[in-house]
């Protein structure tokens, strides 16, 4: 591992484990996955302290979540910096994109033009199976 000032932990709580990646600082530090260890107090402290004898200062943050805060006061407690990201509260430019449960892409900035399934209407408010003209031409049969 190269001499770094600084290490970043990234922390993917949960109830019963956390999975952590380890990212040397600088712009050419190494992201690794260090595993899972137990969420409880004990299994955190002996991470910690296994990291700590690299002699780096250490970052860590997770994500908000049902775990509450204990885990941050924890690591405070321990002398090291804890951020609690929340990704609803990251600012986003109007527009900007976020992914959809199913991959899709949808906008931040206005709802769908689709109705919801069930409500007889698809893409532009036409049921399943009915042809729409493309914009500027006219519908099938007219003259």
């Amino acid at each position: 591992m190269v001499d770094c000032s600084e290490v970043f932990i990234g922390l993917d709580v949960s109830k019963d484990r956390h999975a952590v990646a380890v990212a040397d600082g600088g712009r050419d530090g190494e992201v690794r996955y260090f595993g899972e260890i137990g969420s409880d107090g004990g299994s955190v402290r002996r991470f910690v302290r296994k990291l700590e004898g690299r002699g780096v200062a250490l970052r860590f943050c997770y994500e908000a979540g049902p775990t509450g805060y204990g885990l941050q006061r924890l690591i405070e407690g321990l002398g090291h910096d804890c951020a609690v990201i929340a990704p609803s509260l990251i600012p986003r430019r109007p527009g900007e994109r976020e992914r959809g449960p199913l991959g899709r892409g949808r906008s931040t900035r206005s709802p769908s033009p689709c109705k919801g399934e069930g409500q007889g209407g698809g893409r532009y408010g036409v049921s399943p199976g009915r042809s729409v003209p493309f914009p500027g031409t006219s519908p099938a049969g007219s003259t």
